[in-house]
């Protein structure tokens, strides 16, 4: 999945020492797009010495309801949004010489249903649009993700 150009990845280097999570992984991403509505998705990755790699958890977000599922708020192209994304749960020890990965990517289907990224109801639509998305990370956008570490 590393090798995708649809897919923003952020690796750790190899742990010198042993790092335990457990408990909630909260994700803040500031977001914007070309499209009226996106899907943000995030992976959280445990990466073996060899390359192999094992997904602990994953989550998605539905940019129109970043205010609540009560209402849709669309996008408007161009413009910065802070995206509270739903929080995983992990407990995971990551062995020394092991990496944690995150994983960040618009889709992630058939896990979660799609998106056509028009506005509309994947229902009783049929074309969809291709979304141009932007993770910010900066001061002014501070786009994160907090795990829970355990010291040993």
């Amino acid at each position: 999945m590393e090798a995708r150009n649809d897919i923003l990845v952020y690796s750790t280097d190899p742990l010198k020492e042993g790092l335990e999570i457990s408990g909630p992984v909260e994700i803040t991403l500031y977001v914007s797009s070309d499209a009226k509505d996106t899907d943000f998705t995030v992976k959280l990755v445990d990466v073996y010495p060899d390359g192999r790699a094992y997904n602990l958890d994953d989550t998605i977000q539905r940019v129109r309801y970043r205010e609540g599922y009560e209402k849709e708020v669309f996008m408007e192209r161009g413009k910065v949004y802070k995206l509270p994304v739903s929080p995983m749960t992990t407990s995971n020890f990551f062995a020394p010489g092991h990496r944690l990965r995150i994983e960040v990517s618009s889709s992630n289907f058939p896990r979660f249903e799609r998106n056509l990224n028009t506005g509309g109801n994947n229902f009783d639509e049929a074309k969809g649009v291709v979304a141009h998305n932007k993770v910010h990370h900066s001061a002014a956008y501070p786009s994160e993700i907090r795990v829970a570490m355990v010291k040993r």
